[in-house]
């Protein structure tokens, strides 16, 4: 097992966020019948995560068309901090081992092939906050459609203590 987040040798996620000017946000509340994150065990099952800055969809719109992958991949980060939020919801960043598996789904336009770097802003993000422990397993999915018209969406299963 990995060293806690928080713990000795690893990385102050707290310290880091206020470092690099974020925050975390309020937890983005579900938008149908589900948890924003389910801790089962050492792992923490975050469902996925739209780009909602104070409670509204940031875009929308599919990458490729109305959406550059550049935005795509601000909103991806955007998604991962949603995540990171969820975590420490249900288990608090302090706990945290390792971002073990991050899923990300790319609302994509016709022959957008583009979708690993749309999804990295979220492992970035991870990587930024995290160090070594924001590492991960990862897919990055192209999709037609995501829920409210959003243009990327992030999952994530954590380690926690």
């Amino acid at each position: 097992m990995t060293t806690p987040i928080a713990g000795e040798g690893g990385v102050d996620a707290y310290g880091r966020l206020a470092e690099l000017g974020l925050t975390l946000p309020a937890v983005v509340p579900p938008v149908a019948a589900y948890l924003p994150a389910v801790k089962s065990g050492n792992y923490v099952y975050v469902s996925g995560q739209l780009p909602m800055v104070d409670g509204k969809l940031a875009a929308t719109g599919k990458v490729g068309a109305e959406v550059t992958p550049e935005q795509g991949a601000d909103l991806a980060r955007v998604c991962a901090l949603n995540a990171l939020a969820a975590i420490e919801f249900v288990a608090g960043l302090g706990n945290l081992v390792k971002i073990v598996k991050v899923t990300g789904f790319v609302a994509s336009a016709p022959g957008f092939t583009g979708q690993p770097a749309v999804i990295n802003g979220a492992s970035n993000l991870f990587g930024d906050v995290l160090g070594e422990q924001g590492t991960h397993a990862r897919s990055a999915v192209g999709v037609a459609e995501l829920p409210l018209g959003a243009p990327v969406e992030v999952e994530v299963i954590a380690e926690v203590q």
